[in-house]
């Protein structure tokens, strides 16, 4: 794999992450990759952005993020094509979603160059509201009553069939998102390669499980205003009785991975 332009993406606001953002952007540096970080980061002979929407301007080849989940889903968040991520856990609480610790980048780096690796894609989702297309979301999109004193009822539509409740609010979960607040309301672990959602009701006045469906349109409307968040990051809002539409993003997330392993979400969480 050709590096010719690869930018390092620290943990917001950690000194560890941002030192061994330097660390790794002289090591593309010194195999003359061009270079780019994000502010606050700053390396000699490496180009500086002000901010991560500007990566949608660049071309790159890969983008190495070092830090936790967040870290990754915020990126990921920003990036509209398919460019593959490295995932370095630096001062993360347990980086599922990162492939390597920093004491491994050198060998995954030589991976790279010589082609040993694979990529795994996972899909996201993206919901859309009022004439308003949301960022994407890699985990999962959470619809949730903004008025806590009231509890809304929620009509959730898919394919042909319609599911409606009273209920604080309803997640809609990637199989990336399963091991995430699906997955601590009762939701299924699901295999990470999957073209499918989960859709997890939260807090229903009728106990109703979570449902696996094809990763197609799903329409919810709310009978109460509501707040809609992506990936535990971005809230957007949308009115009562306003169709909130939820779908597959047009391209999926793309991880580097460097060993193959089977649901290595679940093994991080110890199974």
């Amino acid at each position: 794999m050709k590096l010719h332009k690869v930018a390092i993406i620290s943990k917001v606001g950690s000194k560890d992450s941002e030192d061994a953002a330097r660390d790794v952007a002289r090591k593309f540096l010194a195999r003359k990759s061009e270079v780019y970080t994000i502010s606050p980061v700053v390396v000699d002979g490496a180009k500086k952005l002000e901010s991560l929407e500007e990566l949608k301007k660049v071309n790159l080849d890969l983008v190495v993020t070092l830090g936790g989940d967040g870290t990754t889903l915020r990126v990921f968040r920003n990036l509209e094509n398919e460019t593959p991520l490295l995932t370095i856990n630096v001062g993360g609480n347990r980086g599922i979603l990162a492939e390597i610790t920093i004491e491994d980048i050198d060998d995954a780096i030589n991976s790279i160059l010589k082609d040993k690796f694979f990529l795994d894609k996972r899909i996201r989702v993206v919901a859309s509201s009022g004439g308003k297309e949301f960022p994407p979301a890699l985990n999962e999109i959470y619809i949730c009553r903004t008025n806590l004193t009231k509890t809304a009822e929620i009509e959730i539509k898919f394919q042909n069939d319609t599911v409606k409740q009273k209920m604080d609010g309803v997640i809609i979960a990637t199989p990336s998102g399963s091991t995430g607040h699906s997955f601590s309301l009762g939701g299924p672990i699901l295999h990470e390669s999957l073209d499918v959602l989960i859709i997890t009701p939260v807090a229903p006045v009728y106990r109703l499980e979570s449902i696996v469906v094809p990763d197609e349109k799903i329409e919810i409307i709310s009978s109460h205003d509501c707040s809609i968040v992506m990936d535990a990051q971005v809230v957007k809002s949308a009115g009562f009785e306003e169709p909130i539409i939820i779908k597959k993003y047009k391209k999926p997330a793309v991880f580097i991975r460097l060993k193959k392993r089977g649901l290595r979400q679940m093994s991080k969480l110890g199974f």
